[in-house]
């Protein structure tokens, strides 16, 4: 009935709350002991929980035909109650509880003695369903393999229903591992660009230097979406996420995780441990991030901007090329704006939509005018770094034309406006760097910008 998993909803519902209490729930006795304490920790929101409308439509529909129905779970009975009065549809249910794991063997013998053997249709998702069906009339089954099915087909015949929940597909793990946010990892590239020295091993360092850190921010998002699935429901564009959704399953998120950062890992090590050990601050600030700072105002978009630097940092580290300040604090005034930007769409996007302010996060839609300011303030900062850029003398031992450079700076003053200005007129996503990338202007004046760099040179 449900597209996500309970008993994960209440675990990634109880890591916010401290290692207290989740420890506690690993302390105990039997997976029915397990389910419970989980369970009596968390608080799910069942109203925005990830509902099977196929299941929904036939639970009504054989309501509306007098039928009684009935919720048989495997999970905890506070989160039966909880959804059975939710959806005020069924006659009874019969849950697990800090004894008995109401499951497989277990629930086909209770209600077969309830029922009767043959006396009652039933419906489930999984190998542990098969002794009730066994029992059951009717075989209703959702979100089976091809080989359950199959095997469910073999055992009921003609009384095998399926009510095909389709796969979640590319998309949705592409959406999920956020592929267009790869783009921000391209910062890697830019100290090998910035230092006219190219050499194909340097370029095959950067390489694996950008796919070990798309893993390992890939891996970072999937955490992120899990621990915010609450919060994400609730938002009017978030709650489409895949994990939000239920077309991914937190279980399958759990085990991807690991996956993704031991691959991170496998490439970095190929490097240098230098390397690893940047691998390592850029996941720790990352999570660190994603469990704290941002919901500290400020804080969080300094932490953004010190990742974004992170990742220039680190490739010039797998190309061994020493990175200027000037870059570096370019970098941090660029990203410090666009990180405000991201805030401001997102205060003006609960303004427009008569929204409180968000709870766990620092910001009020007050503060709106003063986000924009600093936003401002930080961009046309970056501007000025690279005007004092263009005029030290690095430059002139760097370029045979170095003023053509100046023209960077209103083309850069030029796009940080108009971004601010689309900001403002709600005409921007969440993201501004996904906005650019779809913003036709935006590649113009990058274009731009890469064709003075080459007359320069």
């Amino acid at each position: 009935m449900l597209l996500t998993d309970v008993l994960y909803e209440s675990l990634l519902n109880v890591l916010p709350l401290g290692f207290r209490a989740a420890s506690a729930a690993l302390r105990s006795n039997g997976k029915a002991a397990l389910k419970h304490h989980f369970a009596q920790s968390s608080e799910l929101d069942y109203a925005t929980l990830p509902y099977n409308t196929d299941v929904t439509d036939l639970i009504h529909s054989a309501k509306a035909q007098g039928r009684r129905v009935y919720l048989a779970t495997s999970a905890n009975a506070k989160h039966a109650k909880a959804i059975a009065d939710h959806l005020g549809v069924f006659d009874g249910w019969f849950a697990s509880d800090d004894q008995t794991n109401l499951s497989g063997d277990l629930k086909a013998k209770l209600l077969a003695a309830a029922f009767g053997k043959n006396g009652f249709d039933y419906l489930g998702n999984g190998p542990a369903d098969f002794p009730v069906w066994d029992v059951a009339d009717k075989a209703y089954a959702v979100g089976l393999s091809n080989s359950l099915k199959r095997r469910l087909a073999t055992l009921k015949g003609s009384n095998y229903i399926a009510l095909d929940d389709g796969n979640a597909g590319g998309r949705a793990w592409f959406k999920s591992l956020r592929v267009p946010q790869y783009v921000k990892n391209l910062l890697i590239f830019l100290p090998l660009a910035a230092s006219h020295r190219l050499s194909l091993a340097d370029l095959i360092a950067d390489v694996i230097a950008f796919l070990a850190f798309c893993s390992c921010a890939s891996a970072v998002y999937i955490i992120n979406d899990l621990l915010d699935l609450k919060s994400d429901r609730a938002h009017p564009t978030k709650r489409a996420r895949p994990f939000a959704s239920g077309l991914l399953q937190p279980r399958t998120g759990l085990l991807t995780v690991p996956a993704l950062l031991v691959f991170s890992l496998a490439l970095a090590i190929t490097i240098s441990p230098e390397f690893v050990g940047v691998l390592f601050c850029y996941l720790s600030l990352t999570s660190a991030y994603s469990v704290y700072f941002k919901r500290k105002m400020l804080l969080d978009v300094l932490v953004l901007a010190m990742l974004y630097t992170t990742r220039i940092f680190a490739g010039g580290l797998a190309a061994q090329i020493q990175i200027s300040n000037w870059l570096f604090s370019f970098s941090m005034f660029i990203f410090t704006s666009l990180a405000l930007i991201k805030r401001y769409v997102e205060l003006a996007t609960r303004l427009d939509r008569s929204l409180s302010d968000r709870s766990g996060r620092d910001y009020r839609i007050g503060d709106l005018d003063v986000v924009a300011a600093l936003a401002a303030a930080a961009g046309l900062n970056a501007v000025t770094i690279f005007a004092f850029y263009v005029t030290s003398p690095d430059v002139q031992i760097l370029y045979r034309h170095p003023k053509a450079l100046w023209l960077i700076c209103p083309i850069l003053l030029y796009w940080i406006g108009r971004a601010l200005m689309m900001a403002h007129r709600r005409l921007m996503d969440d993201d501004p760097v996904v906005w650019a990338l779809r913003d036709r202007t935006s590649a113009i004046a990058v274009a731009s910008m890469i064709a003075l760099v080459i007359v320069a040179i």
